[in-house]
């Protein structure tokens, strides 16, 4: 972390004396004479003016730190001030046990109890670096207690009929009804309250295929949480989900899970698709939902929508309106309308969704944002970038549905060598050219669409592919987790005052970047920084601007690398951010960031932008 430190002054007015000196030329000394008698004494001068305020040095704080192998994960604040967390994929050599007599060998899904995150004293000692085997092993917290809500293949039997016979976190095929995976990776939570100290837990679980638990939960008056009913998911009717990743809670209360691995993404690069050449065929447990040999890859990397999220049977709504691509998370505004979205990989694109109404993510307009670097700077910790937005197209789920539905049923049968059945860059070129038709076969268009009216199926289906193609920057490099904090962000933009004890006029847009490196260092395009940061990631943050619109993005906290003494290997300091994933912020403007790093043992920090 880079750390800026400024003076802070006052300037005053202030007495000055003179001291006159005489001086000789070739000659010498005269006698000195006799002292005046002394003046009277002047006007004081004007009061000078202040100074401008410096600034504190930002703080890290070290909130916890998890298990050994694992990923901090899940970072999510309730309204009522309850920080949950996961750790994810774990060590299974790991044999400790905590004071509750936890071992962390298993994705575990938790809670900091004992801890109001909305009334935290402004300074807070820090969670030691893990020492002792013990502290390895299990989670460490500088305030609270981790408490266990559940870990991989959890039944809860106690709960009888409520409790989850197949397993926490384990996935079955939905035509076979074989168990496929054993889910080891619990990622994004949402909490959804229903009622004081009550609630429904969603949690991500991100694996091929992919899924999410529900569990209610309760807290009693000592601060202690409990399971009273925990079920999965059913995403049959959606035909499965691939790798759930982080997600967020709409302001309308309805949790929206990620896909971040999506099918064979070919066309994103330099090369066709090609998903049903025979001679490879595999999609990493896909093929196992709908029990082809490999499914329909435009059903999958969407934004879903768990609705009616507390009744008996949510329904699970994919959102083919946000975009195809390798989904992190998403985040929708206060005006219920607008959401930003990020793309986790190489080359990565940071885009925007505007629905035609609000609470309603079925139809509206796809953006992509267009970078524009400060000049002359390449230092991650003060490099910053203007923003514009390039449109990419609207359109709504049925329509881009039926889109979809066209590549069903694509067997090997219809492969045939150099040719595609699936969206090719030809494709993609002709709709950003504005051509009136897709192109021949036999001019690099696809089966499916040679010579057909040109639609807006690209937009939608290779959405960084199109982005890229009309103008938007698609150079991140692993853009992880995107959060405002609901309130501030209200307050700043849309004038509803929501916090209590300030007097919030600017709110900004936290983003996580865990590496900044190939892409965005590689000298090209819109994105050129130094190679200083590289593997250990950073923050930046956009301001809200007037509905809610982004111009500008700018660097909060970098991690920073240093080469070992004795391997020569580059390392994030374990004081420093260590591969960034998701941030979270509070309703005081901190902000909680969970690591995805090198280190032994990942660190959930706490991170305060004003320095205080």
């Amino acid at each position: 972390m880079t750390k800026e430190i400024l003076g802070s002054f006052k300037l005053s007015a202030i007495a000055l004396s003179l001291a006159i000196g005489l001086f000789a030329c070739e000659g010498d000394d005269g006698t000195t004479g006799p002292i005046g008698n002394v003046g009277e004494q002047g006007d004081n001068g004007a009061v000078g003016a202040d100074g401008q305020s410096g600034r504190s040095v930002p703080l890290l704080t070290r909130l916890a730190t998890v298990p050994r192998g694992a990923e901090v994960t899940g970072a999510f604040l309730s309204d009522a001030g309850d920080l949950f967390f996961n750790v994810q994929h774990p060590s299974d050599a790991n044999s400790e046990e905590d004071s509750s007599g936890k071992v962390y060998n298993r994705g575990t899904v938790g809670v900091l109890s004992g801890v109001n995150f909305n009334r935290l004293p402004s300074k807070i000692a820090d969670s030691p670096v893990p020492e002792t085997e013990f502290e390895r092993q299990t989670v460490m917290t500088a305030l609270g207690e981790y408490q266990v809500i559940g870990q991989t293949n959890d039944v809860f039997a106690e709960l009888g009929a409520k409790g989850l016979a197949k397993g926490l976190g384990i996935h079955y095929g939905i035509m076979s009804g074989d168990k496929i995976i054993e889910n080891n990776a619990p990622d994004f939570n949402g909490f959804v309250s229903t009622g004081a100290n009550e609630g429904y837990l969603f949690t991500n679980w991100e694996s091929y295929p992919g899924g999410m638990s529900r569990m209610k939960i309760i807290k009693d008056n000592v601060g202690s949480w409990s399971v009273t009913e925990a079920m999965m998911l059913d995403f049959d009717s959606v035909q499965g989900t691939a790798a759930n990743c982080f997600g967020s809670v709409s302001p309308w209360g309805t949790p929206l899970t990620s896909e971040e691995w999506i099918v064979r993404s070919d066309v994103n690069s330099t090369t066709d698709a090609s998903w049903n050449d025979p001679a490879n065929t595999s999609t990493d447990n896909m093929e196992a939902l709908t029990a082809p040999d490999f499914p329909n890859p435009y059903r999958y990397g969407y934004i879903a929508e768990v609705t009616a999220p507390t009744s008996d049977a949510p329904i699970v709504v994919k959102h083919f309106t946000v975009g195809r691509y390798e989904h992190e998370n998403s985040t929708v505004m206060p005006d219920r309308k607008t959401m930003y979205s990020s793309q986790d990989d190489t080359g990565g694109v940071l885009f925007k969704f505007i629905a035609d109404a609000a609470e309603d993510l079925t139809s509206g307009t796809l953006y992509g944002a267009k970078l524009k670097q400060d000049v002359g700077s390449t230092e991650p910790a003060t490099t910053g970038f203007d923003v514009t937005w390039v449109e990419l197209a609207k359109s709504d789920n049925a329509t881009i549905g039926a889109w979809i539905a066209e590549y069903d049923g694509i067997g090997t049968d219809d492969y045939v060598e150099g040719k595609t059945s699936y969206m090719t860059i030809a494709d993609v070129k002709a709709w950003a050219d504005g051509d009136a038709t897709y192109p021949l076969v036999e001019n690099g268009g696809s089966f499916v669409t040679a010579g057909q009216p040109m639609d807006d199926r690209s937009a939608f289906l290779e959405s960084r592919q199109a982005a890229k193609m009309k103008g938007a920057t698609a150079e991140w490099r692993k853009l992880e987790g995107i959060s405002i904090n609901h309130d501030r962000a209200l307050e700043a933009v849309g004038g509803v005052e929501s916090i209590a004890d300030e007097n919030v006029t600017e709110a900004f847009m936290y983003i996580g970047i865990s590496d900044i490196d190939n892409t965005m260092i590689d000298d090209e395009g819109d994105i050129q920084l130094s190679a200083r940061v590289k593997d250990c990631g950073g923050v930046y943050r956009a301001k809200l601007e007037e509905n809610y619109d982004l111009a500008r993005i700018e660097p909060v906290v970098m991690g920073g690398t240093y080469r070992s003494t004795l391997t020569g290997a580059e390392r994030c300091d374990v004081n420093q951010l260590s591969q960034p994933d998701n941030v979270i912020v509070m309703r005081d403007g901190r902000i909680i960031i969970g690591e995805d790093g090198f280190q032994e043992n990942n660190t959930l920090w706490m991170f305060d932008p004003k320095g205080e």
